[in-house]
């Protein structure tokens, strides 16, 4: 236990956040496993669909904190080259 008041207020905070991001990781996993499973079926229109939303999560997350910036750069450049192949 903190002997400091603004130290609890911390540990307050730091609980908050710590849901928040894990949310925010959950969805893009969640993503991208559609994703995946899209490109499994060899459906593009449905991939391209589940492409935009995992693009979404991976910069609403990155705009948040929750994940760098070149985290979310990596994992949008080779989800892009996934579905290009998909294209071909």
């Amino acid at each position: 236990m903190p002997n400091i008041k603004s130290q609890e207020k911390r540990d307050r905070q730091a609980v908050k956040r710590t849901l928040k991001n894990k949310a925010l990781k959950t969805r893009i996993k969640s993503n991208k496993k559609k994703l995946l499973a899209a490109v499994e079926n060899k459906d593009f229109e449905s991939a391209r669909n589940e492409l935009s939303l995992y693009f979404k999560s991976l910069d609403k997350a990155a705009k948040k904190s929750a994940v760098s910036k070149n985290f979310a750069a990596n994992k949008k450049s080779k989800a892009a080259k996934l579905l290009n192949s998909l294209k071909q």
